[in-house]
């Protein structure tokens, strides 16, 4: 009985990860608030906070190039665009990371 338990905890604990695949930083949040037991609240947490960095970051991104077509003159685009470029650039290689890191996270709790 206790095995199957831990089972199941190392399950949930592994799938608030892997969710940033198919429901990003809501499952995590969901089972923060269902489940009792510390080590899963502990993990949805983490998983959370790392499913929502790229979120906020990519709504940022977002906002300020809306922002920068706006404001930004004509013969000052090019810098802008380059600028905002950098940024796309660094974010695409950021969300890769923490997808891997999620991945990652969730083998290594599966193997324990």
């Amino acid at each position: 009985m206790l095995s199957n338990i831990l089972e199941n905890n190392k399950m949930i604990s592994a799938l608030c990860y892997i969710s940033l695949l198919f429901a990003p930083f809501i499952l995590p949040l969901i089972v923060y608030f269902i489940v009792k037991d510390l080590e899963v609240k502990f993990h949805a947490k983490r998983a959370f906070l790392s499913h929502l960095i790229p979120t906020v970051i990519g709504v940022l991104l977002g906002v300020f190039s809306v922002i920068g077509m706006f404001t930004v003159s004509f013969d000052g685009m090019s810098g802008f665009v380059i600028l905002m470029l950098v940024f796309t650039i660094i974010y695409f290689l950021l969300t890769i990371g923490l997808m891997i890191w999620n991945l990652m996270q969730a083998v290594q709790i599966l193997k324990t």
